[in-house]
């Protein structure tokens, strides 16, 4: 990158590796990767990197893991001599002293059309409520999804509304993108930044695993929606009775379970359900749950 002597990345999630993966294609690769510990995953709490750490070794990127945004990591940074940062899903608020770093500043790419959907899961929301989205390159302050924005582009998608990942997919790589395009007329002071309508925000929580359930009742189009904004977390579900074998008095035994639907369709207003996981069980066609149920 011919106009920055030095870029670090902040990210984290497969997100953030959609956005590298752009820069990466638009001639843009950052000198260093500051990314998440490692977590113990899994049922057997294996000790595993966050996928950005993944596409940086595969990159042979060097990787910063702190514990802590403290003063030795902004020593380190200051050291470095970054003149631009990049945050992308890296979830950890940066501090205002390591923010302040970089000559150029720190941009942020979200996926949402700013101010709408501010938050912690802007791309599940955008399925839940939005009929379109997009990206938003903002300059970073010290408040969440706050700062002024320095490029936007809504990006189409059709059929609407999509799955969550190819969702994250397309605004992550869309998003890098539009970074690249505008990092040279940012350092080069040919885009001003301009502050976003504070008044017309909205805000998005974190999900639970609880947020997933699906009454098969309710509204076809609401639980379309649900099905694929929760594709990866928190999955939708709904419970229904297992019959098992007769008591000894003539009555069938049976047991609530919980039913993960892995994949579905709205057909002429009317949600068909195509494929489910039942509490226990490998993936199979609804028809045929249904059928052994």
């Amino acid at each position: 990158m011919s106009e920055s002597k030095t870029t670090t990345f902040f990210g984290t999630s497969m997100f953030s590796v959609g956005v590298l993966s752009a820069l990466k294609d638009n001639g843009i690769i950052p000198e260093l990767i500051v990314t998440a510990p490692d977590k113990p995953q899994g049922r057997k709490l294996a000790i595993t990197p966050p996928p950005v750490k993944i596409w940086a070794q595969q990159n042979n990127i060097p990787v910063l893991q702190p514990e802590k945004l403290d003063d030795s990591l902004r020593s380190t940074l200051y050291a470095l001599g970054s003149t631009l940062f990049i945050v992308a899903s890296y979830g950890k608020i940066i501090p205002r002293t390591i923010l302040d770093i970089p000559q150029f500043g720190t941009l942020n790419v979200h996926p949402s059309l700013l101010p709408k959907l501010r938050g912690a899961s802007p791309i599940q929301n955008a399925i839940l409520t939005e009929d379109k989205t997009g990206v938003t390159i903002m300059l970073v302050d010290e408040k969440m999804d706050h700062g002024p924005i320095v490029a936007q582009k809504e990006v189409p998608i059709s059929p609407w509304p999509p799955k969550e990942s190819i969702l994250e997919n397309t605004l992550a790589y869309e998003g890098g993108k539009l970074l690249a395009e505008i990092i040279p007329k940012w350092i080069k002071g040919k885009i001003e930044a301009r502050a976003q309508d504070h008044d017309k925000a909205t805000y998005t929580r974190k999900f639970r695993k609880e947020d997933g359930l699906v009454a098969l009742t309710d509204d076809p189009i609401m639980n379309f929606r649900k099905i694929q904004a929760f594709e990866v977390w928190p999955r939708a579900y709904f419970f229904t009775e297992r019959h098992g074998p007769k008591a000894p008095n003539g009555a069938w035994a049976s047991k609530k379970i919980r039913v993960v639907i892995t994949d579905a369709e709205l057909t002429g207003g009317k949600l068909v359900i195509k494929k489910v996981i039942p509490e226990g069980k490998k993936e199979m066609r609804y028809e045929d749950f249904l059928r052994g149920n």
